[in-house]
């Protein structure tokens, strides 16, 4: 065991180095992590790259906030946040919000173990979790101005209603006002920008479940928004031979086991919510390319129709067929971090 844990510590030793954020001088980037948790399992392995980068010193999760409406999702979140040491991040919950069936994994946050949750955790329910919006605004409030990154990997739900809420007890701004002044980059998953198996009008889940919160986020959102289009996941699918030997480092790994519950090996899943996190926290690692600056607009089927202007605030993510077997590895090695302790 101790020999076992020598190599494991040297590998991960060999990944920070490799995978280190640049510059290591510069302040973490303040993260709020928005998630449909529950209606897939890139919303686990991206909540796992996210604490595999805060582990490094790339970044800060301030906060976790779901837009899916079942019981279970906030306790798998803190179940999560729990296994890699910070299970005191806050966590926001929609009221009401779209798709309640807790589905295949999120009833993990339930199981018992001779009395005990077998993934300990300490938010029992939805019901005991604050408000996502108010979560949002005292996040966002008590940040320095254009510090915060806000990464959306599931409906559109909390950030619309975030730009139609008013003044509270945590800052007298308007939604629009507040997320002006304190969030300097939006990094969504969601649409669709090239062909996808030939279907050029291709309408994305996260867009279709919520279209009209979705196009309110494009038509009224005041900073820069970079879409991790359906076609990005798709093109870096996240081998499960890694879910079957790089997890082992205890006897249960819940984002294995999630995994496993979802769509087990040999299943490739692709790695779209991935994709939009670690972009969020290392826009400047070359991971992908961007395109030009343009407008995207939702249209009333839910395709997202980008048209390029100069001073547009929206651009997407692109990749090459270079930068992909790096960017997959760095989501591997991400995804896949042991907890600093």
């Amino acid at each position: 065991m101790a020999s076992r844990l020598v190599c494991l510590l040297a590998t991960f030793t060999i990944s920070l180095c490799g995978f280190a954020p640049a510059g290591a001088a510069s302040e973490p980037i303040k993260l709020i992590f928005d998630t449909d948790m529950g209606n897939d399992v890139d919303d686990v392995q991206a909540l796992a790259v996210i604490h595999g980068l805060q582990s490094r010193g790339a970044c800060e999760l301030l906060a976790v906030t779901i837009t899916k409406d079942s019981e279970l999702a906030a306790p798998f979140v803190d179940l999560i946040n729990t296994f890699y040491g910070r299970g005191d991040i806050p966590i926001g919950v929609v009221r009401p919000g779209k798709t309640p069936d807790p589905y295949k994994y999120l009833p993990m946050a339930a199981e018992k173990k001779d009395g005990k949750f077998r993934y300990p955790h300490d938010l029992e329910g939805n019901s005991k979790a604050p408000e996502a919006v108010a979560l949002l605004r005292k996040s966002l409030a008590g940040q320095p101005d254009q510090s915060v990154t806000i990464a959306q990997v599931g409906f559109s739900t909390n950030l619309a209603r975030l730009l139609d809420s008013k003044s509270d007890s945590a800052s007298s701004l308007s939604g629009v006002e507040l997320v002006k002044k304190k969030v300097k980059l939006l990094s969504v998953m969601a649409g669709a920008f090239t062909p996808i198996d030939g279907n050029a009008h291709y309408c994305e889940y996260n867009v279709v479940n919520d279209i009209e919160n979705c196009r309110k986020l494009a038509e009224e959102w005041p900073t820069p928004v970079v879409w991790s289009g359906f076609e990005i996941g798709i093109a870096v699918p996240y081998p499960s031979e890694s879910i079957l030997k790089d997890y082992g480092y205890v006897a249960d790994h819940p984002v294995a086991e999630a995994y496993h519950r979802y769509d087990p090996p040999p299943a490739n899943r692709p790695t779209w919510d991935l994709t939009s996190v670690l972009y969020a926290v290392q826009p400047d690692r070359h991971f992908f390319d961007l395109s030009p600056k343009g407008n995207i607009v939702v249209e009333a089927d839910g395709f997202t129709r980008f048209t390029p202007a100069e001073n547009g605030r929206h651009q997407y993510l692109k990749l090459t067929d270079q930068q992909k077997p790096r960017t997959l590895e760095a989501l591997v090695q991400l995804s896949s971090q042991p907890p600093l302790k």
